[in-house]
């Protein structure tokens, strides 16, 4: 009976000890993460299983016209008639709440981007932007404004900007004959590290897909963030306050490195959509599109 007792107090001692570690880890990765609010989190609501051919890349959807389904990005979604030009990679693409649909492309030779834009009465139009001598080749993503008139994009590795131009097809400042210029920056407060995809939540808020496989900029791996501007976009450079909100979720029937994708938001239903692509060979069999809902 004595020594029943002492086992029962020394695993409660057992316990408490690791709860306050526990409380102590999640404190520590909490303050690196940011001073996000459980308010401005995001609760998984579910997923979907990820083509790895035609939406291991990215996804978007589409409000105009009225009942069009997701769109999504992949190797296998590039036309043969773009790859045999040397685009051959499509990143996250994005579609403006006025119909038009834009996919951001790359080339292993560099030099210029590509925006591959569909309007909404189903014509293609290719806006070509020669790079800046500071920009780099990378094209991971588009998101367009909620007013449509600019579009952000983003590069690889790590950076303490996004670059914003006009926003192709929409903007009067362009067309599919002239260079696609470069308009303004998002200067950011701290760094961030291979951002796969944005979108816009709202006019000054972008919700962000970063791949960062080392964890040592927000204590965290692969991060969900948001970054708030000073304000809406209007073609001048502004700054944006990167907060990390949560890992996203790495799970998977094997074992290994992950690779989080495109994002999307849908302000009809207030859902937020990631791609995370699973390690090795069960990246054809359980990688995921995960949901999520405000908490």
């Amino acid at each position: 009976m004595g020594q029943s007792m002492r086992r029962s107090r020394r695993t409660a001692r057992r316990r408490a000890a690791l709860g306050t570690l526990a409380v102590m880890v999640f404190g520590i990765a909490g303050a690196a993460a940011g001073s996000a609010s459980a308010a401005d989190n995001w609760a998984e609501t579910g997923s979907d299983r990820v083509r790895p051919l035609t939406e291991s890349q990215g996804l978007a959807s589409v409000e105009v016209p009225a009942n069009s389904p997701n769109r999504y990005t992949g190797v296998g979604t590039i036309p043969s008639g773009v790859s045999s030009r040397g685009w051959n990679h499509v990143g996250d693409p994005d579609a403006s709440y006025n119909g038009y649909y834009i996919e951001p492309y790359q080339r292993d030779d560099g030099g210029s981007k590509m925006f591959r834009v569909q309007a909404p009465d189903g014509s293609w139009a290719e806006y070509t932007h020669r790079l800046e001598s500071w920009e780099d080749k990378e094209n991971s993503f588009d998101t367009i404004t909620p007013d449509g008139q600019w579009m952000v994009s983003g590069e690889f590795g790590t950076k303490s900007r996004l670059l914003v131009y006009p926003t192709p097809g929409v903007n009067s400042a362009t067309s599919p004959s002239a260079n696609l210029p470069y308009a303004s920056t998002i200067n950011l407060d701290h760094p961030v590290r291979d951002v796969q995809g944005c979108d816009f939540s709202s006019a000054t808020t972008l919700l962000c897909s970063s791949d960062d496989p080392e964890g040592s900029l927000f204590g965290i791996t692969k991060p969900l963030l948001q970054i708030d501007l000073s304000s809406a976009l209007s073609g001048s450079d502004v700054t944006g306050h990167v907060t990390a909100l949560r890992q996203l979720p790495l799970r998977s029937g094997c074992s290994g490195s992950f690779e989080a994708e495109g994002i999307d938001y849908d302000r009809r239903s207030g859902t937020l959509r990631v791609i995370v692509v699973s390690p090795s060979i069960c990246a054809a069999f359980d990688s995921k599109t995960w949901r999520f809902t405000r908490r």
